[in-house]
């Protein structure tokens, strides 16, 4: 073997430096230097609770933190020297104190271990990226939003196993995909409330003998309380997960979102415009203009799901405390961030400038005797059972379908040969504005109630804007 360094601050205890090669498998700085600041942050209001209770002296404490603001300086500039030697962030961190104040560096590690120390720092990392996706994943509702309320008479159809239903109205279907999002929304503020608890102070795993004030350090850190048990806190990644499984949802309905807009372009539906800013051409066809931006995320949704079910094989097997494993939570947890923050950035951008084209829309909806339920509904209304006034229909239906026309295009007489209860206020039903119309209801694709539901959605808004949590 190899041996290198013997100038790690954790390395009194071994007779033989690290092998080369282990040194550098074994490291985490390439990546857990990401939450440098978080570190920081979190060493700062350590150091204040240490004066508190007599470990450090005024002194000490201002030289901490005068030195680790300079650090966070070095690192926002570009200027910090990262090593692997030093193994993480934690190390690099406390290496530079020491080199800047002396010994009063070599002092902020009492009372707390890196196992408590990094799941201090993921906790306020992912705090802070959780506030940044909700602002991303609003901006995303609130395009959907201003779509909704201009399209909401465009008239569409609407697809049960991907054949013409019912119509309904572009601006319904934009509102069900905000809805999707509001579930996202849910999740992600009920995940942050298990984010939002405070691991300092567990130590290595049983706590420490100095009498430390958690309480102090989780008010200066903006944690709603210290954690309860010193085993649970360093070892627990159960934030983490459930972080990554709302994660997972919100890239599966941007997905969902994804493959519609992907069939809607194309020109067997050629129900939408996609911006040019958000599609490519093709190298060998001139023609082409490709949804690339949808069919990345509809992709990167598998990513998500990789990452999640990566953390639930890393935790399932560990015994309690800390294990090494556990270094392995980092690269899926980052990139599930990233990947979520950037998708939810290209799906706000784009959103208000996708164009419906109605006349499209409205065609299609024509296709597929898309009224049929309104007639049956409308016989119902005359006194008939619906199974009844069910078979009427299938015999009209059968009718247009030989004769290759709509509900609303058979005349009186030809409806009237099905059933005598068909008057001639039947062609109000049977035409599209009419079907959506009718289906005011809560919930329905009427365009006032859609408009209702719009403006219910924005005052929802303007209150998460509001809620200081």
């Amino acid at each position: 073997m190899t041996n290198v360094n013997t100038e790690k601050l954790s390395s009194a205890r071994f007779a033989e430096a690290t092998d080369a090669f282990v040194e550098v498998f074994t490291a985490s700085v390439d990546f857990d230097k990401r939450m440098a600041q978080q570190d920081i942050q979190g060493s700062m209001a350590h150091a204040k609770m240490l004066c508190k209770i007599g470990v450090l002296t005024d002194k000490e404490r201002d030289d901490i933190l005068s030195g680790l603001e300079k650090i966070s300086t070095e690192i926002a500039e570009g200027q910090f020297n990262w090593s692997v030697k030093q193994e993480d962030v934690h190390m690099n961190i406390e290496a530079r104190l020491t080199d800047l104040i002396g010994i009063a560096g070599k002092k902020l590690h009492t009372g707390r271990s890196r196992n408590d120390q990094v799941a201090t720092d993921i906790r306020l990392y992912l705090r802070s990226e959780v506030e940044h996706i909700a602002k991303e994943m609003t901006r995303l509702q609130r395009a959907l939003l201003n779509l909704a309320e201009q399209e909401a008479d465009t008239i569409m159809p609407g697809f049960t196993h991907l054949q013409v239903a019912q119509p309904i109205t572009f601006g319904h279907h934009l509102m069900a995909w905000f809805e999707m999002l509001c579930r996202d929304q849910e999740r992600l503020q009920d995940c942050y409330k298990r984010i939002n608890v405070m691991p300092l102070g567990a130590a290595a795993l049983a706590g420490t003998s100095y009498p430390i004030d958690r309480h102090m350090t989780a008010e200066l850190l903006h944690f709603s309380r210290p954690s309860a048990n010193s085993l649970d806190s360093v070892s627990d990644r159960d934030f983490a997960i459930e972080f990554c499984a709302a994660g997972s949802l919100i890239m599966m309905h941007l997905s969902r979102f994804s493959e519609e807009l992907i069939l809607w372009t194309s020109a067997q539906f050629d129900f939408i415009d996609m911006p040019d800013a958000f599609c490519t051409g093709s190298s060998i066809m001139p023609q082409k203009k490709n949804p690339d931006v949808p069919e990345l995320v509809r992709g990167k949704s598998g990513r998500v799901t990789g990452h999640l079910i990566s953390l639930l094989m890393l935790m399932k097997s560990q015994p309690l405390a800390y294990n090494k494993d556990n270094q392995e939570d980092k690269e899926p947890l980052f990139d599930t961030v990233d990947t979520l923050i950037n998708c939810l950035r290209a799906f706000a951008d784009m959103v208000p400038h996708i164009k419906p084209k109605k006349a499209s829309m409205y065609k299609a909806a024509k296709q597929g005797f898309a009224t049929a339920t309104d007639l049956a509904d409308y016989l119902v209304r005359k006194g008939m059972a619906f199974r009844d006034a069910h078979e009427v229909v299938g015999q009209a239906v059968r009718l247009g379908i030989t004769t290759q026309r709509d509900l609303s295009e058979l005349d009186l007489a030809e409806l009237q040969n099905f059933s005598p209860a068909i008057g001639e206020d039947v062609f109000q039903v049977l035409s599209l504005e009419g079907s959506v119309a009718s289906r005011k209801h809560i919930g329905g694709t009427a365009p006032d109630t859609v408009r209702q539901a719009i403006h219910t959605a924005r005052k929802a808004l303007k209150h998460l804007d509001a809620d200081p949590d």
